[in-house]
């Protein structure tokens, strides 16, 4: 799932984004993209990822994330979830 903003892109959106993929377990990817991005926010993101690849070792499932960082502009165009909206 894409997840956009406009401006800096933090924890507390990454939570919020984190969150919502923990409801989505179906979606594989999570995308954000934003003009820029905390060193705080990229570290809760990875967190995240690997916290699923560990459970899912332990469980014995096939499930991954796979997290991406757009930093720069923000099109309008890119459907997506925008993160003041959660």
């Amino acid at each position: 799932m894409l997840f956009k903003k406009r401006g800096v892109f933090d924890e507390e959106d990454a939570r919020k984004a984190v969150e919502w993929m923990g409801s989505h377990p179906e979606e594989r990817e999570l995308i954000v993209m934003a003009e820029s991005v905390t060193a705080e926010a990229k570290r809760r993101l990875w967190d995240y990822a690997r916290a699923v690849q560990l459970m899912a070792d332990m469980t014995g499932e096939d499930r991954s994330v796979r997290v991406e960082i757009l930093e720069g502009f923000v099109s309008d165009k890119v459907k997506g979830l925008n993160v003041e909206e959660l």
